[in-house]
């Protein structure tokens, strides 16, 4: 059940309204889908609300070209143009303009990231390298989750909802305003997942049930003038089930157990804008604090702090340029056990970056070329250089041609660099170990053995057509050639003797 005053018919929303929408995620400001170079697709409030998803990544599921997979009850594998994996790697992911990827594998929890989707303005959803602004792991794709004002969200709102899998579902949003300029809401949402409905072979059900309780606000102050500040933040904590088979020294040398693992955290983030004519700037900073704790496993504290500035102006009548620095602290420590562990166990990166675009209209704005380039550095692979170049052709009013050349990196992950992971104990005096001690087979990070510790590498070449045929037809077409170089993979090392119980060194 719900009370909103803002519902949209979507029969009243035509192809050619999609086909001007505004989107922001191409170029950082704003620009209809048509005269955007790149492919993009974009998920309104409305497609959210007639899907029945209750969760960012069931909505993804209708997003074409992006590959959205359900492992289990709270783990999702989500990836575009290839590699996709619980871990992918190459999907940079933005709620408001903050990122959420984590240092520790370089991709995305799903199982935490989540906002009431009925305050969701839209989802801008990016398939190829978008690097050149949004920085390292904009690899294969962008996903922007882009959520309303708090003018636009002047109302009470209570959801309701159970099943027979989500076992309870709910929350309640409401808004107001402060004086005259200021605008703010604030939510509460929970679930209950309850284990795979599905029994297994032997008639128990997956120990894989989730739940998870949050709550945010967002306050926009706009006053008369040419600036606008937004504040908003949330605080959450996740309780999940799984099921864990880890290598043990002692017989049988295999455990398989019930596990259980927490997530909690928070973030808060601010952001001042100023426009005037023909230019703009805005200044970003947010803190975000997220906690794992996965029980006979492992355990990872992060702290993030992140700086961004951008200023866009215009050059002439027929080119804007945008420019723009970024600075984050990443701070984690982490808990290991036998199985999993890092070295070292504490560290604190430091990335620093700035980024400059040029885009230039010619033959009466029906060329578009877009020049640009990410300068950053990192504390593993030291300095990157990711540019691209754009070119859009409208060929008519209701048709146009695109394509891209773009590099893109992506930076290691604390995993790559210090991980130690048990996979298997071979036990002795068996034909594959004759030695009176259980032999460990491991996973070790690369940078350990390898001071040639470079970034994953991509040289991406795109094409695309866009035609809305008729006021019921419209058509996209992207077509994409990747060259990737410097991949890396998880491999077992050569089995080697160790004793019970374990050295320290590593535990």
């Amino acid at each position: 059940m719900a009370q909103n005053s803002r519902n949209v018919d979507v029969t009243a929303v035509s192809l050619e309204d999609l086909w001007n929408m505004q989107v922001t995620s191409v170029s950082k400001r704003t620009q209809k889908v048509a005269d955007a170079a790149a492919a993009i697709f974009v998920l309104t409030q409305e497609d959210i609300r007639r899907s029945g998803a209750t969760s960012i990544p069931e909505a993804l599921r209708l997003v074409p070209g992006l590959e959205v997979a359900r492992i289990d009850q709270n783990k999702w594998a989500i990836g575009s143009r290839g590699f996709n994996g619980r871990f992918d790697n190459k999907l940079l992911v933005l709620i408001d303009g903050r990122s959420v990827y984590t240092p520790l594998f370089s991709g995305v929890y799903w199982n935490v990231q989540d906002v009431m989707l009925e305050d969701v303005d839209r989802i801008e959803v990016i398939r190829g390298p978008g690097a050149t602004l949004w920085g390292a792991n904009a690899v294969d794709g962008v996903i922007n989750v882009i959520t309303k004002k708090a003018k636009a969200t002047q109302s009470a709102i209570v959801t309701a909802g159970a099943g027979t899998e989500e076992r309870a579902a709910g929350g309640v949003r409401f808004g107001s305003k402060l004086g005259d300029n200021t605008y703010y809401r604030a939510y509460t949402k929970y679930f209950d997942w309850g284990p795979s409905a599905y029994p297994y072979p032997s008639g128990m059900t997956a120990h894989d049930g989730w739940d998870a309780l949050r709550g945010g606000f967002r306050a926009d102050w706009t006053p008369a003038g040419a600036n606008s500040l937004t504040v908003q933040g949330d605080i959450y904590r996740s309780r999940f089930d799984e099921t864990l088979t880890v290598a043990s020294l002692s017989a049988p040398y295999s455990n398989t157990f019930p596990n259980d693992g927490k997530y909690s955290g928070g973030n808060i983030l601010g952001r001042w804008n100023h426009t005037s004519e023909g230019s703009s700037m805005s200044l970003q900073m947010y803190y975000d604090n997220t906690t794992i704790t996965d029980h006979s496993l492992f355990g990872d504290h992060q702290n993030i702090l992140d700086l961004d500035f951008q200023h866009g102006f215009h050059v002439g009548d027929s080119q804007q340029f945008v420019w723009g620095l970024g600075y984050r602290s990443i701070r984690d420590k982490n808990d290991a056990s036998f199985t999993v562990s890092l070295q070292p166990n504490q560290v604190t990166l430091n990335q620093f970056s700035t980024f400059l675009q040029d885009e230039i209209s010619l033959v009466d704005n029906r060329l578009q070329i877009t020049l640009g380039s990410k300068f950053e550095r990192n504390e593993f692979t030291g300095f990157e250089i990711e540019p691209n170049a754009r070119l859009l052709w409208n060929l008519t009013p209701n048709q146009s041609i695109w394509t891209a050349v773009s590099r893109a990196v992506r930076t290691p992950a604390l995993t790559e660099e210090g991980l130690r992971l048990n996979s298997a104990v071979i036990p002795p005096g068996t034909l594959a170990n004759p030695t009176p001690l259980p032999a460990v087979v491991a996973v070790f990070g690369s940078h350990r053995f390898n001071s040639e510790f470079n970034s994953e590498d991509l040289l991406a070449y795109e094409l695309g057509y866009r035609v809305q045929a008729t006021k019921n037809l419209s058509l996209d077409i992207a077509t994409f050639y990747n060259n990737y170089s410097n991949l890396r993979t998880a491999e077992p090392g050569a089995p080697f003797p160790e004793g019970s119980p374990a050295p320290t060194d590593f535990v």
